[in-house]
C-alpha cells in the first residue's frame, strides 16, 4: 500500500470513530480536518459532509493569505509523539475547534459542531485532542492492522472525554496533588443512576469534595469512619439520597464512601451529580461538565432548543414586547412539559383575529403576563389537545383539537400531536405550532413543514481518493 492511500485510510478510520462517537454523545454531529503531514505540504481538507462551507473567507485569511498558522512546529522533534496546541481559537460561527502538531504530522486542525444545547464543549474538545493523539500515532506506527482498533476507541471514548476534562481542569486549579480518583465517581454516578429505590429514579445531590477539605466542612450529619457506606455500594447510596431529595443539602463523599449529609456549597475542585430521576448534571465546582441518563453520559443539557422559534418569531411583525413574552413564555411552557415528561402542544397565532379552532373556549381570553395565569397555562399543558395562544400573549382556548388534510411531510412513527400539527399549519400559513413529546422531543413546525427536522448525512465508507487541498477546495 502507497504512504498516499495508507494516510487516506487512517484519517477515514479516525474521523468515522470520531463522528460516530461525537453523534452518541451529542446530536447528530459532522466532523472535519485540516492537515498537512510535512511542513513543506500543502494544508488539505478532508470535509465529506460540508461542515466547513461558508466558512471559506476565514479559513482562507489564516491559512492562505499568512503563515503565522505555521509557527511553533516540533515536526522534527522525536522525542514527543504530539503536542496538543494551545493557540487562538479560529472563532468559527458554531464550531469547536483541536489544533495538534506532532514529529509524524505537521499540522492538524479538527472542527466538529458546537450544538446549542451543550452543557460545556470541554469533553468533546478533549474527545478531538484524543483524535489527533490516534492519527499521529497510528502515522508513526505505519501498521494497518491497527487502524480499524483507533476508529472502535474513539466511537467509545465517551467517559474518558468526560474524566479527562476534568482532571485537565482540576489540573490547573490545583496541580496533580488529588486524591479524588475520576474513574470510580462516574462509575458511581451511572451506577446509581439506573438504580430505583421502590420504583422511584434517584434525585438530589451527591458532591465529591478532596478529602484534604473534609474536615473544613459544616455537617448536618457525619458518620463514624468505619460505618461508612461504600461508594461502590450503589443500592445503599441511592437509598442515602432519600435524605436530601428537595433540598439544598447533598451527601457529602471522598471519592470513596458516603461522609455524611451537609449544605456546604460547591467549591472550584469539587465535583457533584444533581440527580433529577432519569436523568442528571453533572458538575465540576459550578460549571456544568455534561448529563446522564440510560447509564450514559451526554453532552445536552435537557434544556429545550427554540433556535428556530426565536428566529422565527423575529421575521414576524410583532411589537418588541410581545415577541420577548411570547419566546420566554413558550420557551418555560416546553420546559415544564419536558420535564414532567407528560408532552404538549402550543398553538402560537399570529393573526389580528385568532382563527377559530375546535376545543375548551373560554369568556375572556387569560393574560400570560399575569404570573398566577402562566402556571395555571403551565398546568393546562397537560391536558389533552393543544393550548391556542394569541399575539396579544393571551390563551383563547385549551384542550383544542388541529385538523386539516393529508400532507406529504407527515411520518406515522411521530404520533398524532405531530401529524395533526403537520396538517393544521398547511392550512393556516400564519400560524407557529410547538410538539413537545412525552420521550422530549421538540418539533417547531409551520406551513406544513417541521423547521427543527434533521437531514441525514450521507455515510462515507471509505477516504478513497486523496483529499484536495484547502486553495482547491476553496475554489471549487
Amino acid at each position: 500500500m502507497s504512504s498516499e492511500s495508507f494516510a487516506n485510510l487512517c484519517i477515514f478510520h479516525i474521523m468515522d470513530g470520531l463522528r460516530d462517537g461525537l453523534s452518541h454523545f451529542s446530536q447528530i454531529s459532522r466532523t472535519a480536518l485540516l492537515y498537512a503531514i510535512n511542513p513543506g505540504d500543502p494544508l488539505r481538507i478532508y470535509d465529506p459532509q460540508g461542515l466547513l462551507r461558508d466558512h471559506e473567507p476565514k479559513l482562507k485569511e489564516v491559512y492562505l493569505d499568512s503563515d503565522a498558522w505555521k509557527a511553533g512546529s516540533n515536526h522534527d522533534d522525536n522525542t514527543r509523539l504530539i503536542e496538543v496546541i494551545k493557540s487562538k481559537d479560529l472563532a468559527l460561527a458554531g464550531l469547536i475547534t483541536c489544533g495538534a502538531r506532532s514529529s509524524s504530522i505537521f499540522y492538524q486542525r479538527w472542527f466538529t459542531e458546537q450544538h446549542p444545547n451543550m452543557c460545556s464543549t470541554g469533553p468533546t474538545e478533549s474527545w478531538m485532542e484524543y483524535a489527533a493523539l490516534m492519527l499521529s500515532q497510528d502515522f508513526a506506527a505505519q501498521n494497518i492492522l491497527r487502524l480499524d482498533s483507533s476508529g472502535h476507541l474513539l466511537r467509545e471514548y465517551s467517559t474518558h472525554a468526560v474524566r479527562d476534562y476534568i482532571v485537565d481542569q482540576r489540573n490547573r486549579i490545583m496541580g496533580w496533588d488529588t486524591q479524588l480518583r475520576v474513574y470510580p465517581i462516574l462509575d458511581a454516578i451511572l451506577g446509581i443512576s439506573k438504580t430505583k429505590e421502590e420504583g422511584a429514579w434517584a434525585r438530589g445531590d451527591l458532591i465529591f469534595i478532596e478529602p484534604s477539605e473534609l474536615d473544613s466542612l459544616e455537617y448536618l450529619a457525619k458518620f463514624p469512619e468505619n460505618e461508612r457506606p461504600a461508594l461502590k455500594n450503589h443500592k445503599h447510596v441511592r437509598k442515602l439520597l432519600q435524605s436530601v431529595e428537595n433540598s439544598s443539602r447533598k451527601l457529602v463523599s471522598d471519592g470513596k464512601c458516603v461522609v455524611g449529609i451537609s449544605s456546604c456549597w460547591p467549591t472550584n475542585t469539587s465535583i457533584s451529580a444533581d440527580f433529577k430521576g432519569e436523568w442528571g448534571i453533572l458538575q465540576r465546582g459550578t460549571e456544568p461538565v455534561c448529563s446522564f441518563a440510560d447509564a450514559t453520559f451526554s453532552s445536552t443539557n435537557y434544556r429545550p432548543n427554540l433556535v428556530q422559534l426565536e428566529e422565527n418569531l423575529l421575521e414576524i411583525k410583532l411589537d418588541a414586547n410581545n415577541r420577548h413574552d411570547l419566546f420566554q413564555l413558550a420557551n418555560k411552557m416546553v420546559s415544564s412539559a419536558t420535564h414532567q415528561s407528560h408532552g404538549c402542544t402550543l398553538v402560537l397565532d399570529f393573526n389580528d383575529t385568532p382563527v377559530k379552532i375546535a376545543g375548551q373556549t373560554l369568556e375572556e381570553p387569560l393574560d400570560l403576563r399575569d404570573p398566577e395565569i402562566r402556571g395555571l397555562a403551565r398546568s393546562l399543558t397537560k391536558l389533552d389537545g393543544a393550548i391556542h395562544i394569541g399575539k396579544d400573549v393571551k390563551v383563547y382556548g385549551f384542550a383544542c383539537l388541529l385538523d386539516g388534510k393529508a400532507v406529504s411531510g407527515e411520518n406515522r412513527a411521530r404520533g398524532a400531536r405531530f401529524n395533526s400539527a403537520l396538517r393544521f399549519t398547511a392550512k393556516h400559513p400564519n400560524i407557529i405550532v410547538i410538539v413537545v413529546s412525552s420521550d422530549k422531543p421538540v418539533s417547531i413546525i409551520q406551513r406544513g413543514v417541521e423547521l427543527t427536522a434533521r437531514c441525514d448525512w450521507t455515510q462515507h465508507f471509505a477516504c478513497v481518493s486523496t483529499p484536495p487541498t484547502l486553495a482547491e477546495w476553496i475554489e471549487g
